[in-house]
């Protein structure tokens, strides 16, 4: 049984929503990806909205453009925590995006990342779960030790090649 959903409008945003798939995987948490569109086909999508709960899903990320209906909408009727992804836009870089997740109405929150932030929307996703996980705990804690020595390593290649040698 899959512990988060991850769906997105359209097929469009199968490049940023991978990079939160990836995310899951090295995380171990199970998901299932969906292209649902609310506009579309709207008695697809409160269906999936509607059962989620009872199909065992415990965060659903969302990605949405535009207009952005994709996360409030599931914030609607999912119970449980929903993560907004805003799509880059062409007309409006984004922002339109962001906007429209981030602006819900008293009492129907979203989590939000930023625009494209899919990686973000993955680790909230684990860090929700390690809530009740000690073991998904262990994880979280985990990858941020690793991020710092990422991070350190980085630092310590500055300081042996030089500031100006760096990009080399």
């Amino acid at each position: 049984m899959a512990q988060v959903a991850i769906v997105m409008g359209s097929d469009s945003d199968m490049p940023v929503m991978s990079k939160a798939a990836a995310v899951l995987d090295e995380f171990g948490i199970t998901y299932e990806m969906r292209i649902i569109s609310a506009h579309r086909e709207p008695d697809e999508f409160f269906e999936f909205a509607s059962t989620a709960e009872e199909k065992g899903f415990k965060v659903i990320i969302a990605g949405a453009g535009m207009a952005a209906h994709l996360p409030g909408m599931f914030a609607a009727i999912f119970p449980l925590p929903v993560i907004g992804i805003p799509m880059h836009t062409k007309s409006l870089g984004g922002r339109d995006s962001l906007y429209s997740i981030v602006q819900m109405p008293s009492g129907i929150p979203v989590a939000t990342v930023a625009i494209d932030g899919a990686k973000n929307a993955a680790i909230l996703a684990a860090k929700i779960l390690a809530v009740s996980d000690p073991d998904m705990l262990a994880k979280v804690k985990a990858y941020a030790a690793k991020l710092k020595e990422e991070v350190k390593a980085k630092d310590a290649r500055l300081a042996e090649v030089g500031y100006k040698n760096y990009a080399k």
